[in-house]
């Protein structure tokens, strides 16, 4: 798929949800500010997936990135990422950057942590084998190991990947504010994930603000 027909993608994508960008080169502005946000396509070779990156700048020193792969070929491998990003990150994005909420998509939580209350938007969890779920104190887990961060008050977001292969090896990875996080790393890893005779990969996206009251 091509650029321009990504931006018509999200602009029209956006506008179902009551939110008007306006395009600028490459990007979608809001009212010709931040947040701003762009997606670009890259088609896989060698029978590798096709990679979807969608990048959302908040200020001039901060950004959201992620990547969503595309199976298939040509624009269908490019809408399966589309769907991908839609179904586990869009909506956080939508009410953690543009502040509209739609609780039938994802959830919405109230923590504290340290010495302030935090507006919690929680996607769902996707996995890539029908049957297997993430653990349910996966949550709960994160907002106890958060506790040990010194959160600056602003938007801050969780990427969480976790994967078991064919042979039962285990990777766990979980990136905070786009950089790597071991305490998150070891808290992922830690959570009783269910066994398998197959190979599986779980991903889950979780945004934070502060309480406006």
């Amino acid at each position: 798929m091509q650029d321009a027909a990504l931006q018509n993608y999200l602009l029209r994508l956006f506008e179902r949800h009551d939110v008007e960008l306006e395009p600028d080169e490459d990007w979608l502005m809001t009212d010709g500010d931040f947040p701003a946000v762009r997606a670009s396509w890259y088609e896989g070779t060698g029978g590798e997936p096709g990679r979807l990156d969608v990048d959302i700048v908040l200020s001039e020193e901060r950004h959201i990135e992620e990547s969503f792969a595309g199976t298939g070929t040509g624009e269908a491998a490019c809408r399966n990422a589309l769907e991908a990003f839609e179904r586990s990150v869009f909506h956080v994005l939508l009410a953690a950057c543009w502040y509209v909420t739609d609780d039938r998509r994802m959830r919405l939580e109230s923590w504290d942590l340290g010495v302030r209350t935090w507006d919690v938007f929680v996607g769902p969890t996707v996995a890539t084998r029908e049957g297997v779920d993430a653990p349910a104190e996966l949550l709960s887990t994160l907002r106890d190991t958060l506790q040990a961060q010194s959160l600056s008050a602003e938007l801050h977001w969780v990427r969480l990947f976790y994967r078991r292969d064919d042979e039962g090896q285990v990777s766990a990875e979980v990136l905070l504010d786009n950089a790597p996080w071991e305490a998150g790393d070891r808290m992922l890893a830690s959570l009783p994930w269910p066994a398998s005779d197959g190979a599986y990969g779980v991903r889950g996206f979780v945004a934070l603000d502060i309480r406006d009251y």
